[in-house]
C-alpha cells in the first residue's frame, strides 16, 4: 500500500490567531482581519474532458483584476484532477470527497464547535484555514472551498442562518409574485456583495499553487436553491414547492425565480474561476425530490444555464455536476448537461458500471463509493470498495463518495479511502 502522505505544510500562526480574534471580537459580518498577500503571479491552466481533445484554457484572472477571461494558454494540466477531467492519460484515479472539510475531523470541530457556521465560511481566514485541513490530513487531489450553497443567496435578498439540529433556515422564504419579483430586480454582484468569497479562492490557489492539489469551487444548481428558498427548510415532501408546481400562477413564479437563479449562479460560478477556482461543481443535492419527468422541466435547463455560462467564459475549465437521487435520470443529465459539463458525480444507488454505461464514455464519472461503509471503519472493507468501485469504473474516472461524509466517520477510514485510491494502479489491473 503506498505510505499515508505527510502534511505538506502547517497553517500559519498568524491566520490562526487572526481568526481566533475575529470569531471573538467582531459582532458585524463582514468585518475581518487583514491578510497578508502574496504577490500574484502566473497562474496555471487546465482543459476539458474526456472524450474530446483537450483544448486552450482560460487562465483565472490575477487578484485583484476586474473578474474577465484571461489569455489562453496550451499548456496541459499536469494536477492528476484536471488530467482527468480533460480525457488525458494518468495512472490512477484522483480521489477527493465531498464534504471532506467536516465534523468528522476532530480539527474541524475546534472551529464549528465554537463559531456559527456562518461566520466560519464567510471569514477568510477561518474558511481557508477549514478548508486546507483534508489537504493537510489526507493529500486529496481536490482541495473545496469550505462555503455552502446557499451563500450566495443573501445577495439577491434572500437571508438564511443555519440552525443547529435544523440546518439553513431562511426566515421569509419565496411563496409568491412580489417576494420573486423583488429577488428577480436585484443583481448579484459578487465580487462587492461576497467579497470573502473571492478572498478565500485567491488564497487557497496562492497557498496551494506549488501542491498536487486543484483548488474546488462549487454552486448549488438552480432548483435545489429555488427550493430552498420556496421552503425556507428542508422539507422531504417539498409541499410548498410542489404545491406551486401545480397552478398555472405558480408555475409562472417558479420559473421566474428559476431563472434568475440559473443566470446569477453563473454569475457566481464564473466569479469563482475569475478567482482562482481550477474547477467548480454544481450540487442539486434536493434532485431526488423530483420524477425524471419533473426533473427535465425544473431542474436541467436551469443547471444547463450555469454550465454554459462557465464554458462560455472560461472555455477549458471543468465543470462537474452532481445530482442526488439521480439514478433514473442519467440518460437525461448526459442528453442535457453532456455538452457543457465535463464530470457528472454519481451517488451511491446506481452500480459504477452500469452508471457510467448509461452516461457514455465521453464524460468522466465521478464518485461513487457508499460513505456508510466508511462509516463503518473496518480498514479492509474500505479497500475492497476502494477497488470495487475503481474497477468497475476503469480509466477517466474520479474516486469520490456517492454523498458527503457521514458525521462520526472515523478520520483513520478517510485516510484508508485515499491510500488505496493512490494504491490503485491502473496498469496492475490491466486497465
Amino acid at each position: 500500500m503506498a505510505a499515508r502522505l505527510e502534511p505538506c505544510f502547517a497553517p500559519p500562526p498568524a491566520r490562526l490567531e487572526a481568526a481566533a480574534a475575529y470569531a471573538r471580537g467582531s459582532a458585524v459580518r463582514g468585518r475581518r482581519p487583514p491578510i497578508r498577500r502574496a504577490t500574484a503571479g502566473p497562474v496555471r491552466c487546465v482543459r476539458r474532458r474526456a472524450g474530446a481533445t483537450p483544448r486552450a484554457t482560460a487562465a483565472p484572472a490575477a487578484a485583484g483584476s476586474a473578474a474577465a477571461p484571461a489569455a489562453e494558454a496550451a499548456k496541459e494540466p499536469s494536477l492528476l484532477l484536471l488530467r482527468v477531467a480533460a480525457g488525458l492519460p494518468v495512472d490512477r484515479p484522483p480521489v477527493w470527497l465531498m464534504r471532506q472539510a467536516g465534523r468528522y475531523m476532530a480539527a474541524f470541530r475546534a472551529y464549528s464547535e465554537k463559531y456559527p457556521f456562518r461566520l466560519r465560511s464567510e471569514t477568510p481566514d477561518i474558511a481557508i484555514e477549514l478548508s486546507l485541513q483534508p489537504y493537510r490530513a489526507y493529500g486529496v487531489d481536490a482541495t473545496i472551498m469550505f462555503s455552502d450553497i446557499l451563500t450566495p443567496l443573501p445577495a439577491l435578498g434572500v437571508e438564511f442562518d443555519v440552525v443547529p439540529g435544523k440546518g439553513p433556515v431562511i426566515a421569509s422564504p419565496l411563496r409568491d409574485a412580489a417576494a420573486v419579483t423583488a429577488v428577480v430586480a436585484t443583481p448579484l454582484e459578487p465580487s462587492e456583495k461576497l467579497p470573502f468569497v473571492g478572498e478565500i479562492l485567491r488564497s487557497l490557489r496562492r497557498e496551494l499553487e506549488a501542491q498536487p492539489t486543484a483548488v474546488m469551487g462549487f454552486v448549488g444548481a438552480p432548483f435545489t436553491l429555488a427550493a430552498y428558498a420556496v421552503e425556507g427548510q428542508a422539507d422531504k415532501h417539498l409541499k410548498a414547492t410542489k404545491g406551486m408546481m401545480a397552478s398555472a400562477d405558480g408555475r409562472a413564479i417558479l420559473h421566474d425565480l428559476l431563472a434568475k437563479l440559473a443566470t446569477s449562479i453563473g454569475e457566481y460560478a464564473v466569479h469563482q474561476v475569475d478567482s482562482g477556482a481550477h474547477a467548480v461543481q454544481l450540487f442539486d443535492s434536493w434532485a431526488h425530490h423530483l420524477s425524471p419527468a419533473d426533473y427535465r422541466v425544473w431542474a436541467l435547463p436551469y443547471a444547463r444555464t450555469v454550465a454554459e455560462a462557465v464554458r462560455a467564459a472560461h472555455p477549458g475549465v471543468p465543470v462537474f455536476f452532481f445530482a442526488n437521487g439521480s439514478a433514473g435520470k442519467l440518460e437525461d443529465i448526459a442528453a442535457v448537461l453532456g455538452d457543457v459539463v465535463d464530470v457528472v458525480s454519481l451517488d451511491w444507488g446506481v452500480g459504477m458500471a452500469a452508471g457510467r454505461e448509461r452516461l457514455g464514455r465521453g464524460l468522466v464519472a465521478q464518485g461513487n463509493s457508499d460513505p456508510m461503509v466508511l462509516y463503518a471503519g473496518d480498514d479492509a472493507t474500505v479497500r475492497a470498495e476502494v477497488y470495487a468501485t475503481c474497477a468497475a469504473a476503469g480509466r477517466g474516472h474520479i474516486l469520490n463518495l456517492g454523498h458527503g461524509v457521514m458525521q462520526g466517520t472515523p478520520e483513520a477510514a478517510v485516510g484508508v479511502f485515499c491510500d488505496a485510491a493512490r494504491a490503485f494502479q491502473y496498469a496492475e489491473h490491466g486497465l
